[in-house]
């Protein structure tokens, strides 16, 4: 999909359902113009009407008119209060749903590679910048355009000698914008990746603030804060002054176009050519005004829509990128099993993490993977679950390779328990429901069975967990991790260490339970080598290297005498 492509999909929402209020909006704007013009034209009518020139109209039909325009202008005032927050709001709030819910839908392997500060910004600070120079912009320009087309109409009936002199003069700052106006959009790209930058230091800093304090690193967290900030400030300097000489461009540019008509204006004036009287000179600066002010100005609005779009461009490239063809919808069922074949993987490129794995998980049996730290045990388990697809070799779940699997149809297969557990800031609930409907009687059980009844019935399911769990230790989030997985009642589950923050009593009791689950095909990576619950699984797999060094029931390895023998002999 090329570019414009990707961006119009984005831009498409601001105006979903959102056509009558910006309508509305802009019917506002459009009479405002009207009301400009007309009371330019009002003070031309009562300059000359006190010079003693008659103007065809009588002193009270000019107050007559004047209040006319007061009362329209009012109006456009509440045509434009009401319609345009509305608008605006409605914009952004669909856009960022919408680049909210494409971003859902890419792969885990594919958001694993990402850096999680790009999106934060996009939603931030780049929305932000979208939405003063899309959006409001678009009104600006609208209204500045029109009046300038309105004062060049009304010019024109005055004086078309006068216009012409007028016309050329404006295109000095025509000329002036045209130097800076591409190399805003490039500041503010730029501004934008800075931005990624420092949203990268300080959710590292506040996520590892108790690392930070502990070892005393205080100063290095302070200066990798410091210098992210200072790069997206001199940047956003730099964009400043861009704007700044732009604007001064522009209006230095209108001042003199300004000057020159009013030479022109009062010479034609004092030696009384072409019908020009006080009132059409004075009318003829504030025409000119209308007409200078939007060129020294739309320039600079054109290139902020500009550098907005590159913006939204920005934010589809990335939702976009590192995305893959969605495989076909199969079953939510494993009958026959789990096969891998010939299957390596490396992290860099250069050194395999796993190498020539080949092994059979049958359905609805139970399999441990062992070995020391370092040894593929959780990489295995991250391919299993589709975290990463740039593997060589084949992943079959039942006949079918798991790059051929969409991922809706893979998570309808397995649930996954990890260490490391998020938690929403919401209910205990909803945390173990992931917001979804379930029966009582079905919620009741996975809380049992992941040993929460007693929170439960100490705090209520509707206690507030607080941010990233905040208000519960790491047993309390680790058991509504698990309580998740066992509600699902996917046929695979795979765990990975995830009884690591559980004493030993309460990590017995959980995976006896989920050993004792039928027609469940669990594959546990555990560093827990407690015999009675090692007895209970059908296969042990010992990892090695990147290899499995060998498998085989707790007993059956025992008896060999080698490398298990060893990791188990060890741990007791």
């Amino acid at each position: 999909m090329d570019r414009n492509s990707l961006q119009r999909q984005f831009t498409l929402q601001f105006w979903k359902g959102n056509k009558i209020s910006f309508s509305i909006a802009m019917i506002g704007y459009v009479l405002q113009v009207f009301v400009n013009l007309m009371i330019s034209w009002l003070l031309q009518q009562f300059i000359d009407a006190s010079s003693g020139i008659d103007t065809g109209f009588t002193l009270s039909e000019l107050i007559l008119l004047s209040v006319g325009m007061v009362a329209l202008l009012t109006f456009c005032a509440a045509l434009i209060y009401f319609s345009k927050p509305k608008f605006i709001s409605k914009a952004m709030r669909q856009y960022k749903d919408f680049a909210f819910s494409e971003l859902t839908k890419k792969g885990i392997s594919a958001f694993s590679k990402e850096n999680t500060a790009t999106y934060i910004s996009a939603f931030s600070n780049d929305a932000a910048s979208i939405e003063q120079n899309y959006l409001l912009n678009i009104f600006n320009l609208v209204m500045d355009s029109l009046l300038c087309l309105g004062a060049v109409i009304m010019m024109l009936w005055y004086s078309p000698l006068l216009t012409a002199a007028a016309i050329l003069f404006a295109l000095l700052p025509v000329a002036a914008s045209l130097i800076t106006g591409n190399r805003i959009a490039k500041a503010e790209k730029e501004i934008s990746k800075k931005n990624e930058s420092f949203m990268s230091a300080l959710r590292d800093g506040l996520s590892g603030f108790s690392v930070i304090k502990s070892f005393k690193a205080e100063a290095s967290a302070i200066k990798l804060f410091m210098e992210s900030n200072k790069n997206v400030e001199e940047t956003k300097c730099r964009r400043k002054k861009l704007g700044t000489v732009l604007q001064m461009l522009g209006s230095g540019a209108g001042l003199i176009s300004q000057f020159g008509i009013f030479i022109l204006c009062a010479y034609f004036a004092a030696s009384g050519k072409d019908g020009i009287t006080p009132g059409v000179v004075m009318i003829f600066m504030q025409l000119m005004g209308l007409v200078t002010e939007p060129i020294g100005t739309v320039p600079e609005m054109l290139a902020n829509r500009k550098s907005a779009g590159a913006l939204i461009e920005k934010m589809a490239e990335a939702i976009y990128s590192n995305t893959r063809e969605e495989g076909s919808s199969v079953p939510a069922v494993l009958n026959d099993g789990i096969e891998i074949s010939d299957l390596c993987f490396s992290y860099n490129g250069e050194e395999n993490a796993l190498e020539n794995i080949n092994f059979r998980f049958e359905a609805g049996k139970s399999y441990a993977i062992v070995g020391a730290s370092g040894s593929g045990k959780s990489t295995l388990l991250n391919l299993l679950s589709a975290g990463s697809t740039g593997y060589s070799g084949k992943i079959f779940y039942d006949n079918t390779e798991l790059r051929e699997i969409s991922s809706d149809s893979l998570y309808d297969i397995i649930s996954i328990i990890q260490q490391n557990v998020f938690i929403f800031n919401s209910t205990i609930r909803n945390n173990i429901t992931m917001f979804r409907d379930f029966d009582d009687k079905e919620v009741e059980k996975a809380v049992f069975l992941s040993g929460l009844s007693e929170l439960v019935s100490e705090r209520g399911e509707d206690f507030f967990c607080g941010e990233n769990g905040s208000g519960l230790s790491g047993g309390e989030r680790q058991r509504i991790s698990i309580a998740r997985s066992l509600l699902r009642k996917t046929p695979v589950l795979l765990v990975d260490e995830a009884t690591a923050a559980l004493d030993k009593e309460t990590s017995f009791r959980i995976f006896g339970t989920i050993l004792s689950l039928e027609n469940l095909t669990r594959i546990v990576v555990t560093h827990d080598l407690d015999e009675n619950l090692l007895r209970k699984y059908d296969s042990v797999l010992v990892m090695k290297n990147g290899k499995i060094f060998e498998h085989g029931t707790f007993d059956e390895l025992m008896a060999k005498k080698e490398y298990f023998y060893s990791l188990f002999t060890v741990s007791q």
